[in-house]
């Protein structure tokens, strides 16, 4: 791993000073964390002269209760830390896929640095493109890098690098928005929409705008959880992660929402699920799951694990997650 470039470090104090410094130096970058930015500035991954670091903007490391579309939510900052997102009561009790999402991330020192919008805005990764600059020009490069195709599908004019972020299924299972601050103000919109699956532009964020918060709808009666395939018990990111949100009435299902990471260049929120309410979790309704689940997903050859497998695997782990969820439910009524 090579030594950093030379670059110009500013420290806004407020979410719209940040913006305005974005928009002074536009080929600038935001820092929170920077765990997953340094490392990749450090291989040559990615460059720029100007760091805004967001570390000083005490807003975005609020969180709070808000009335939201007359829905309870919980309103969590951008710069919330990982760790601080595992143990805060309120998420561990009413949102326990989005802490146990956190707590997958990296290891214990990663999670007291890395923030929440870090970790949603987390660069797309893939075996041919996070590798020093040497194994990359041995191999020509590729297309999200100094090279003109796709390793992964060399005749594809798109890139097929994964999302491999935690957090982000965690969060759209629980049907969370999120915050963007830009010059015209503050919009909002669904978290699932603000991934693009195109590994090289996977966010649809204005090159001007700021990711300030994600509110999070708090539904009673409502079971979570995630987990993940790593080739490791901790540190390394997800061969194939799923996020359940789980609503039980009484034998019948009440809510499905399910979302996965790591097996497309977004993380995938697994349409079609809507027509499993009011049924029974039996094993027609696990085929049927099965069946979007295996639609919904695109593994492709971005890691060390074969494709054949991951496409088994995501759907095996979606269904433990359901089981667990729905005996939880009833144990819960």
């Amino acid at each position: 791993m090579g030594a950093l470039s030379e670059f110009r470090l500013m420290r806004p104090a407020s979410a719209a000073d940040a913006v305005r410094l974005r928009g002074e130096f536009p080929a600038s970058r935001f820092i929170a964390g920077g765990t997953d930015l340094l490392p990749n500035m450090r291989r040559g991954l990615v460059g720029t002269e100007v760091l805004i670091d967001l570390g000083g903007v005490g807003e975005l490391a609020e969180m709070r209760h808000e009335l939201c579309h007359n829905r309870d939510t919980l309103r969590i900052g951008a710069g919330v830390t990982l760790a601080t997102l595992a143990a805060d009561a309120t998420v561990v009790s009413s949102l326990p896929a989005l802490a146990q999402a956190a707590l997958a991330v990296a290891g214990p020192t990663h999670r007291r640095a890395a923030t929440l919008g870090g970790n949603l805005c987390l660069d797309t990764r893939c075996q041919y493109y996070n590798q020093s600059e040497d194994w990359r020009r041995g191999n020509d490069f590729c297309m999200k890098r100094s090279g003109n195709i796709c390793r992964v599908a060399p005749k594809s004019n798109r890139c097929y690098a994964a999302f491999s972020g935690d957090v982000a299924p965690a969060l759209i299972a629980l049907g969370a928005e999120v915050e963007l601050l830009g010059p015209q103000g503050l919009r909002r919109l669904p978290l699932a929409d603000f991934y693009v699956d195109n590994g090289m532009n996977w966010l649809a964020l204005g090159p001007d705008e700021l990711l300030v918060a994600v509110t999070v709808p708090l539904v009673p009666a409502r079971v979570s959880a995630y987990e993940k395939i790593r080739v490791r018990g901790a540190i390394d990111f997800p061969l194939a992660g799923v996020a359940v949100a789980l609503r039980r009435d009484g034998d019948l299902i009440g809510e499905l929402r399910i979302a996965c990471t790591g097996v497309s260049s977004r993380p995938e929120f697994i349409a079609g699920l809507d027509e499993l309410v009011g049924k029974p979790l039996d094993d027609a309704v696990l085929a049927v799951m099965e069946r979007h689940l295996k639609r919904g997903i695109q593994p492709m050859e971005t890691t060390l694990a074969s494709v054949p497998y991951r496409r088994r695997a995501t759907p095996a782990l979606a269904k433990r997650l359901v089981r667990r969820l729905w005996d939880e439910a009833r144990q819960g009524a």
